[in-house]
């Protein structure tokens, strides 16, 4: 079989049905699939029910090359999978003695008494490559049926992920024949929208064969998936060069990380290469900058503190915002964001001064309509004030008040 194959993950469980657990396994998946070459076409999610499950199996074979379950392997009544299985393909169930033998360990490790129902954790589908479970009881399995793969994993993620990653992916590699090297690097923007993101490179979109190229959007800002295949790393490490390369000539402006990074990781390590510190007046954010830069580790270095000044008493107490500024422009205005920025900063000795007053909703203030946002941002020689008009919910408008404040800082750290 070619690593051209499509596959399906199927998340067996009533319980995700119900919406009492979300769905995280196929995400996972999905991802880790993706980084094997393989196409991922359905999620499939049913209940444990024997027939609802062979109707299932039955659209999957139908379409997929490879299929992935999550779920159902336990040692209740309702955990049907490989029996449903099994039984569709005309195989038996036959005792797996080392996966026997590991649930009998758990049980005198633990000193608790085995149910008779745990032995029907350790049979698998017969002549199928048994999945070892290092962090549960039943173990995975995988086999061909009419040049199909099929697995089965565990539902609970902390036993599904590392069975996949230490087992079920050098499985998939070994029967799909993966000779290339699949690499992938995620380019993060910002301050530009996905569609107009996807205009600017749309040429290299239609043309896209290796690398490829995936658009997402999440929270107010974009990331962008280049994966390359090569037989050889540095080979398949060039074509991505170049293809950030492509992109960046364009939108280069709003680029601000690689990977998992994030707008406050950035600035945090920013502060920490320049050395310089940072102190926040936080009014419609509520204290969500300094939080989301303390989450950070090495956060100490940089952050020295922070007033949350959510009424107007406490601007001008704590942060000495003039009372006529108040009168004059009103909390949310451009000169209250500037005298916050700069006391802040002086109040509590630090190089920068960053402030956040705003709109958050979900009614108008001061005149002011929902989403009408000032951020300053303060340093020993110079004050920014930055006028923004967000849309969405009361939380996004707050999280994404402080991804503007993380990108207007870097872009003057920056200059």
């Amino acid at each position: 079989m070619s690593m051209k194959a499509n596959a399906e993950i199927i998340a067996v469980g009533s319980e995700l049905l119900l919406g009492q657990i979300a769905n995280t396994n196929a995400q996972f998946l999905s991802k880790q699939l993706a980084e094997l070459g393989v196409n991922v076409y359905y999620h499939t999610v049913v209940g444990d029910n024997t027939t609802r499950l062979q109707k299932t199996i039955e659209i999957a074979r139908s379409r997929s090359d490879l299929i992935i379950f999550t779920g159902g392997l336990g040692p209740t009544k309702d955990d049907v999978t490989k029996e449903t299985i099994a039984h569709m393909f005309n195989r038996t169930l036959s005792l797996h003695q080392q996966s026997m033998k590991q649930i009998e360990d758990y049980f005198q490790k633990t000193k608790r008494k085995m149910s008779e129902n745990n032995r029907k954790q350790a049979f698998v589908i017969s002549d199928s490559y048994v999945l070892p479970n290092d962090h549960g009881m039943a173990p995975g399995m995988a086999f061909q049926h009419e040049g199909k793969i099929w697995m089965l994993l565990p539902g609970p993620p902390k036993e599904m992920k590392p069975m996949f990653l230490n087992y079920g992916i050098p499985y998939l590699k070994d029967q799909l024949g993966a000779n290339d090297t699949i690499t992938s690097r995620v380019l993060r923007f910002f301050g530009i929208g996905e569609s107009q993101l996807e205009t600017e490179i749309e040429d290299l979109i239609d043309k896209q064969s290796n690398p490829t190229i995936a658009p997402l959007a999440k929270d107010g800002e974009v990331t962008l998936r280049i994966t390359a295949k090569h037989h050889d790393q540095k080979q398949a490490e060039q074509l991505l060069d170049q293809m950030e390369d492509y992109i960046l000539a364009r939108v280069g402006q709003y680029f601000y990380g690689y990977d998992e990074t994030s707008l406050p990781e950035q600035i945090l390590r920013r502060l920490q290469a320049i050395q310089f510190t940072i102190a926040s007046a936080e009014s419609l954010t509520g204290g969500l900058f300094l939080q989301l830069l303390t989450n950070i580790s090495g956060a100490s270095q940089v952050v020295k503190g922070g007033v949350v000044s959510y009424t107007n008493e406490v601007k001008q107490q704590m942060l000495h915002v003039k009372k006529e500024t108040l009168q004059k422009y009103g909390a949310v205005s451009r000169q209250c964001a500037k005298e916050m920025a700069e006391n802040v900063r002086t109040l509590i000795g630090s190089d920068i001064g960053i402030s956040f007053t705003g709109v958050a909703g979900p009614e108008p203030l001061e005149n002011q309509s929902v989403g009408t946002v000032f951020v300053g941002i303060a340093t020993k020689e110079k004050t920014n004030v930055y006028e923004l008009h967000l849309a969405g919910s009361r939380d996004s408008i707050r999280k994404r008040t402080v991804n503007y404040g993380c990108y207007h800082l870097m872009k003057m750290l920056d200059c």
